[in-house]
């Protein structure tokens, strides 16, 4: 090979790895731009999600406190909610809430971070860290209030067995088996539907809010580590 096509080979080989390298800095800003892009609607999900999710425990809260307790008075004024039964209630309620404050407080603490020194793939894994670390938390605080719900459905039913046996003048254990089995057959029934819908509408939000973009976060992480 004389001196010519040695030139020739070697203009070849730098135009290919400026092409190269032309091209990985424009993935790279798209890889940006589609970050960006993500992280601004998670931020305006965020907002979505904490209007409703306070909107929801000020439902249940209202619902615990007045609702509840003005019902049971409709029905027999000597009939009164347990109080142990309100604080477990409120507890799941703070305890879900909490998970979403800390999740926000979180974000933007990292947010604020990275917009000052991060690159992206510290970025892109901080911001899909918070948001693994939140879905557990999210999940957690839903068992915690399905939980609840739980309790409050099985008291409610065993204070209604006690009215209805003070009613026909007979003590809750004069009640014969086959009298509650079928009454509690379908009080199962109807806690399974109630707290089946509320975990798949809680979890078909948290997908909605959070899970896609995730989902999308990890892809470009992918996408990024694969040009590095």
């Amino acid at each position: 090979m004389d001196l010519n096509d040695l030139k020739k080979a070697w203009d070849q080989f730098s135009s290919r790895e400026k092409e190269k390298e032309l091209d990985e800095k424009a993935l790279r800003e798209m890889l940006r731009g589609r970050t960006k892009s993500l992280i601004e609607k998670i931020e305006r999900n965020i907002k979505i999600g904490f209007g409703i999710i306070f909107l929801l425990i000020i439902l249940l809260v209202v619902d615990d406190l007045i609702l509840s307790p003005v019902l049971a008075k409709s029905i027999d004024k000597d009939i009164e909610v347990p109080a142990w039964l309100i604080v477990i209630s409120l507890f799941s309620y703070v305890f879900l809430f909490a998970t979403f404050i800390y999740f926000v407080i979180k974000y933007y603490r990292i947010k604020k971070e990275c917009d000052i020194t991060c690159e992206l793939t510290k970025t892109l894994n901080k911001t899909i860290h918070i948001l693994n670390l939140y879905q557990r938390m999210f999940y957690f605080g839903l068992l915690a209030l399905i939980l609840s719900f739980t309790i409050n459905f099985i008291a409610g039913f065993y204070i209604g067995l006690l009215y209805e046996a003070e009613n026909i003048g007979i003590t809750a254990d004069q009640i014969k088996t086959t009298d509650i089995l079928l009454p509690a057959i379908f009080g199962l029934f109807i806690l399974l539907l109630i707290t089946g819908s509320l975990f798949l509408f809680f979890r078909w939000g948290f997908r909605r809010l959070y899970g896609n973009y995730l989902a999308k976060l990890k892809l470009t992480l992918a996408e990024l580590n694969e040009i590095d």
